[in-house]
């Protein structure tokens, strides 16, 4: 995903012949190639192909793209000075200024774009052309060190000496022209100024998707780094373009107010992971920094003095809302300081919670067209959730068993709440009578004399964390049982209806089909799945189960992994929570954040590279013969 120093490959090559840069003798590559493809693989080839261009990948895919010229150019790519390709590849630093030469020569009315490997702009590395080389007036350098698909998109050529990327472009179906002998050269789909370099080696004339083939799948092994295991270039193309889309959704330049302290460990990992340009944190009541290309995100609603009257002077937007999302941990109160969530949200017009004004969610659920195969994937979701019972924070708790007395007589829940919630503080219309735990519970008792109602305190309230709320004591004095401590998803279905004002626990009951209440308007109220107080305008369309699991589940959240440190799917998610849950004790790690370290900092790199290659071999035993790991 991630190129440089301390980034772990997600894919190696294994060869028992040579190696695919070495042109100097026979490769494992060279063989696949030359044996051509079936039919069957060439139709994968050609998808494979297909998915690289639509979703712009490269080698590499951290940076935001480079940005074509406007007027016509061809492309010239810099490699470092002591690429092994060049070396094997049957060239030296000469070809360069030749390849450069060529292009000018060959393209007199073109712009020529050479492109500054990364490496070179960053200071790490030296590259092969110097000031006089790059005088020519319809010269223009290329040195952001960016994604090179919208370069490679557009050029009219592109010249490499061995580079991988005259490989891309061909992906990309643009000619390539190349003054070394790299492994596509040599087989007809490239202009070769070393053509006869390996005469009698690459006498075979495969097609592109021969070639594609050959690389991507035959030569090619890759370990998911979510799930450690050997995956298909397909699976490895989803998880990079997940991770490309998460970060794209937010903007490059952030600056994060009135973070609490426990909270910034976890917020600095995940914001880190979105590889912003900037990020800065700055206290609750800080004035935003003057760079006008700046966003400011704060947690719900904690708005600073500074930063509210930047708002008020026109001189900020409304910030960016973050929040905890609708999957978040397991475990809930005080162990949230070391618990980070596996999920967040972060909203551009409000927040979810928030019902007196439109929210992300909102307008998604009110305006998106689902497809047959949304529904589907909420669906699997949905089932897959209740068979293994997860809620928000998955707490540890006796299960509560329905009497046998009770059979016949209607049993509803009336989740309680902590009274300063936000959501209750901005869910709940200003002309609801509902103010209060207990006012709820009387309500209910009302509306239901002879149903056997069960009032389940806040677990932070229970615990003494939070206060509780006015009159919260008198509440088993209307109803027929205050159960502190239950499992929600167990005690959900062991119920025939469920009362909130603005609860989680109303979403948890309309995923496993129990009915539900609303005396607020919590996010999942108004779309004709739950029985409302109130009426909210906006809110005036009705959706299915699956439309509203996919939009609050799939669609609004980001989940990111504490083990793994990448952006994973909410069915990713959902396993690793299963798993957190099944090993209660065991505080996430991020594995791949520790190899990370290894490979940047110590001195010892054979032994960090001997670790790499032992998690590949763990993975590929039994699939490769011995004689290849």
């Amino acid at each position: 995903m991630d190129a440089g120093s301390g980034i772990p490959p997600l894919g190696i090559v294994l060869d028992d012949l040579g190696i695919h840069y070495d042109a100097t003798r026979i490769s494992r590559l060279e063989l696949l190639i030359s044996a051509g493809v079936s039919d069957e693989q060439r139709q994968r080839a050609e998808s494979l192909a297909s998915s690289w261009r639509q979703h712009r990948l490269s080698k590499t895919n951290a940076s935001a793209e480079s940005p074509p010229p406007d007027t016509p150019f061809v492309l010239v790519v810099d490699q470092v000075a002591d690429d092994a390709s060049i070396r094997f590849g049957f060239a030296d630093a000469s070809a360069f200024p030749r390849m450069l030469d060529a292009a000018l020569a060959e393209f007199p009315n073109h712009t020529v774009v050479v492109k500054i490997h990364p490496d070179v702009v960053n200071g790490r590395r030296h590259g092969h052309f110097n000031a006089i080389y790059l005088e020519h007036p319809r010269v223009r350098l290329c040195v952001d060190g960016g994604h090179p698909a919208a370069l490679l998109e557009a050029a009219d050529a592109v010249y490499v000496v061995t580079s991988q990327m005259g490989f891309e472009a061909l992906l990309w179906q643009r000619p390539v022209r190349t003054f070394g002998m790299p492994f596509y050269a040599g087989w007809g789909l490239t202009v070769d100024d070393l053509e006869s370099q390996c005469i009698g080696r690459r006498d075979a004339k495969p097609d592109l998707p021969a070639l594609v083939h050959s690389c991507l799948v035959s030569y090619s092994r890759y370990l998911h780094p979510v799930t450690n295991q050997v995956c298909t270039p397909e699976q490895l193309i989803e998880h990079i373009v997940l991770q490309r889309n998460c970060r794209a959704r937010l903007p490059r330049n952030l600056e994060v107010f009135g973070t609490a302290p426990w909270k910034r460990r976890a917020a600095r990992q995940y914001l880190l992971a979105l590889k912003p340009a900037k990020l800065h944190f700055r206290p609750l009541d800080a004035a935003p920094g003057r760079q006008s290309d700046l966003r400011q995100l704060v947690w719900g609603h904690r708005i600073g003095r500074g930063l509210r009257r930047a708002m008020a002077g026109g001189i900020v937007p409304e910030p960016i809302r973050v929040e905890d999302g609708f999957l978040r941990s397991v475990g809930q109160g005080w162990v949230l300081r070391w618990v980070p969530p596996v999920s967040w949200v972060f909203d551009e017009q409000g927040i979810y919670y928030d019902a007196s004004k439109s929210s992300d969610l909102e307008c998604f659920l009110a305006s998106h067209r689902f497809t047959v195969e949304e529904r589907q994937r909420a669906a699997a979701l949905r089932r897959h959730l209740v068979t293994l019972g997860l809620t928000k924070y998955n707490l540890n708790a006796p299960a509560w068993q329905r009497p046998a007395a009770l059979l016949n007589r209607p049993v509803l829940l009336v989740a309680g709440q902590v009274e300063s919630d936000l959501s209750i503080r901005y869910g709940t219309p200003p002309d609801a009578c509902i103010r209060s735990n207990l006012e709820l519970l009387q309500a209910v008792r009302s509306l239901y004399p002879k149903a056997f109602l069960i009032y389940k305190p806040h677990p932070d309230v229970v615990a003494g964390r939070r206060r509780p709320g006015k009159g919260e004591g008198l509440t088993h004095l209307h109803c027929d049982l205050v159960l502190p401590d239950a499992p929600i998803d167990q005690l959900i279905s062991a119920v025939d209806e469920v009362h909130v004002r603005t609860s989680g626990t109303g979403f948890e009951a309309i995923l496993r089909g129990v009915p539900v209440h609303t005396w607020g308007m919590p996010f999942y109220a108004g779309w004709g799945l739950t029985s409302d107080q109130f009426i909210c305008t906006r809110r005036g369309r009705s959706l299915s189960l699956d439309e509203l699991v996919y939009g609050a589940l799939i669609y609004y959240p980001r989940y990111f992994s504490q083990r793994s440190g990448c952006f994973i799917t909410a069915e990713q998610a959902v396993e690793e929570l299963a798993m957190q849950r099944r090993h209660r004790h065991r505080w996430p790690g991020s594995r791949s954040i520790l190899a990370s370290t290894l490979f940047a900092t110590s001195p010892r790199v054979q032994f960090a590279g001997a670790q790499l290659a032992a998690r590949f071999k763990d993975a590929l035993d039994g699939i490769l013969p011995d004689s290849l790991v």
